[in-house]
């Protein structure tokens, strides 16, 4: 069984931002966005992830070969809302992305991180039951009028025990 791994991202870790922010059959499933993204603002938007204090970003590595990305990222009322890409298409399906966010879900415990959301597209059903497989429970569709490539997504919470 090939192990998956959370691990801190490094500067080296741009060039998988750049490929994956360019596959448009993956940005069609993540953003919805299909115009060319410019090297600027791969690096600006790196360089945040990067130098982001307030969020837990991790590459996802199975069997030490890098895949994909994930993090839980702050929000107001303390809430924080995960996101996850396997950015490698011959890596999606295999289940890799359910064992990353039990990954997440068990730092988030260790910082007493206890509510979190997430959204997803409606018709990306095999991550809708990743995220059902690790308690997350849908509480209704989020409407984006002005954005034509994104215009409705479904949200999720994980019901945690208090």
């Amino acid at each position: 069984m090939p192990k998956v791994l959370l691990r801190k991202i490094r500067i080296g870790d741009r060039k998988y931002f750049a490929r994956w922010w360019r596959d448009k059959e993956l940005l069609r499933v993540t953003s919805g966005m299909l115009r060319r993204i410019t090297d600027y603002e791969i690096d600006k938007y790196f360089s945040k992830i990067l130098n982001d204090k307030k969020s837990l970003q991790y590459m996802i590595a199975v069997n030490r070969k890098t895949v994909g990305h994930i993090s839980l990222d702050k929000r107001n009322g303390g809430w924080y809302e995960t996101q996850i890409v396997i950015g490698e298409k011959s890596q999606q399906g295999k289940g890799y992305g359910t064992k990353a966010i039990k990954q997440l879900l068990e730092k988030a415990q260790k910082f007493g991180i206890k509510k979190i959301y997430l959204e997803v597209r409606q018709n990306n059903l095999g991550a809708i039951r990743a995220y059902e497989k690790c308690g997350f429970r849908k509480v209704g569709i989020k409407k984006y009028p002005k954005n034509k490539y994104l215009p409705q997504t479904v949200k999720m919470i994980l019901w945690t025990q208090e």
